[in-house]
């Protein structure tokens, strides 16, 4: 982003730099822990946050504001006790009918060449725009987790394989000589076949 100026990079960076910051990890591992939310929303009450205010925001501000809004919405804390507070969920749908159950074999395996859905999606997703429609190859399976999308907006767990992507910078911006690995959930990927 522009106009915020440098980069300040310290060097020995303390792990808090204030001391209201290890109670507001501490609360949000504690919150997380208890299942009141998961991970998943956890990381979409970050995601919905005013962009002016994640922008100016420290890191565990940003904490802070997800597990405020997060309590908020579970009635946890009222909306008085915490003034100005952001509550509500973007709609989302997803398409359910291509999810199978985990714990199934896995659809790909390493070596496959896979391109990325080019879908859209109106709410909380682990699949970047950026690679959304480019084609990549699996260089590691995972074992089933939990889909993110219904895990935050529908509150179900259904887990499926997840897949360690790696694609061609060129690929993905045009130029480059790197490679970026990016995890990316079976439900997002397709086959890319074979050339006759």
């Amino acid at each position: 982003m522009e106009g915020f100026g440098r980069v300040v990079v310290e060097l020995d960076e303390p792990l808090f730099h204030w001391e209201w910051e290890p109670r507001v990890r501490a609360m949000s591992r504690t919150v997380m822990a208890s299942g009141l939310v998961s991970p998943a929303m956890f990381r979409h009450a970050v995601e919905r946050m005013d962009p002016a205010h994640y922008l100016r925001a420290a890191y565990y501000e940003r904490w802070l504001t997800a597990l405020t809004s997060l309590l908020v919405e579970q009635g946890q804390v009222s909306a008085s006790e915490v003034a100005g507070l952001p509550t509500s969920h973007p709609v989302a749908e997803l398409d359910t009918a291509r999810l199978r159950v985990g714990g199934s074999t896995p659809r790909f395996a390493v070596g496959d060449d896979v391109r990325v859905r080019d879908e859209r999606f109106s709410g909380h997703t682990r699949c970047p725009a950026y690679v959304r429609g480019r084609r990549g190859t699996v260089v590691r399976v995972d074992p089933p987790a939990a889909i993110a999308e219904l895990d935050v907006h529908r509150r179900e767990v259904v887990r499926e394989h997840v897949y360690a992507v790696r694609f061609a910078l060129a690929e993905l911006w045009g130029e480059g000589d790197g490679l970026l690995h990016v995890d990316l959930a079976e439900h997002h990927l397709d086959l890319v076949p074979e050339m006759a």
